[in-house]
């Protein structure tokens, strides 16, 4: 007998946090679980919309990440610059790096930012075999193909 009024004295307590943590007026036990099962209801609700403005913001970020992409043509080789504007890029170097070795483009003298921002300045000129297969454009596509590739994995 003493087992069950302390079970009930116990479920009744419970119901009472529960009926303030959920803000019911409820005063029957039915109504405070059926109150808190909409309060769950409406805090999911809740959840998926944060879920969805996050990835909404996570996905503009990435479309400002975009750097932009300068190729001059020298009278021996290229002057490349790729320029984010504020924001870092990790990992972007090593694929812009194995870009220019795919093309055949030695780096003659190249600076590098990487630390709060990215830019690249490099100063290249193709392989004699490759020379004639490299003109401006085709080396900004591929470093644009890459960035794409790049931000993509991100």
């Amino acid at each position: 007998m003493v087992s069950r009024e302390h079970n009930r004295e116990s479920l009744h307590d419970k119901l009472q946090i529960l009926r303030s943590i959920t803000h019911s007026h409820a005063l029957n036990d039915a109504s405070i679980v059926l109150d808190a099962s909409n309060y769950i209801k409406d805090l999911k609700q809740k959840v998926e919309k944060l879920n969805g403005e996050i990835a909404t913001a996570e996905s503009s970020i990435r479309q400002n990440v975009w750097p932009r992409v300068r190729v001059e043509t020298l009278e021996k080789g290229f002057l490349v610059n790729i320029d984010s504007g504020n924001y870092s890029c990790p990992g972007l170097l090593v694929s812009i790096m194995a870009t220019f070795e795919e093309l055949g483009l030695n780096v003659v003298e190249a600076r590098v930012s990487c630390a709060d921002t990215f830019h690249l300045q490099a100063l290249g000129g193709a392989n004699e075999e490759d020379e004639e297969n490299i003109n401006a454009q085709t080396l900004k596509r591929a470093i644009s193909n890459t960035i794409r590739n790049w931000n993509e994995s991100i």
